[in-house]
């Protein structure tokens, strides 16, 4: 008999600890965190095609508009046509293939070939190098 008041008393005692652990209580006794600051300067909320300031700082120009955003997707459509089915894609590739452009390296040509190309339409180096002859005479000169 004793033993089966003990069993039942260390029973009843686990149930208490677990019902007392439940993971949708939030502990009070923490403060809520606090928001972050601020950044400097928030993105275009209207995808105006302006840098941020961060962008400005990696070599990211504004987005070309006007006549300069006809010369730029005659120069890409200049490799190769299909490049500027969606030309929002390819003035976006321009655009962050210049920060690559303004810190040069042996793999330029080959990285504007990855940013521009996919896996169903890959580009070769060679017109890697021909994207990026474009992209200094329109989006991103020296």
């Amino acid at each position: 008999m004793r033993r089966t008041a003990v069993l039942l008393a260390a029973s009843a005692a686990a149930l208490l600890a677990l019902t007392a652990c439940s993971a949708d209580e939030k502990d009070v006794t923490k403060p809520a965190p606090e928001a972050s600051a601020p950044a400097a300067e928030e993105p275009p909320a209207d995808d105006s095609g302006k840098s941020s300031d961060a962008e400005r700082a990696a070599g990211i120009p504004d987005a070309p508009i006007g006549d300069a955003r006809d010369a730029y997707l005659d120069a890409i459509a200049a490799v190769d046509q299909r490049l500027i089915v969606d030309e929002q894609k390819a003035i976006d590739a321009g655009r962050n293939q210049c920060s690559s452009l303004a810190k040069p390296n042996d793999k330029i040509d080959w990285a504007a070939a990855q940013r521009f190309g996919n896996d169903a339409q890959p580009l070769t180096d060679a017109q890697g190098k021909a994207l990026n002859e474009a992209l200094r005479k329109t989006l991103c000169p020296k």
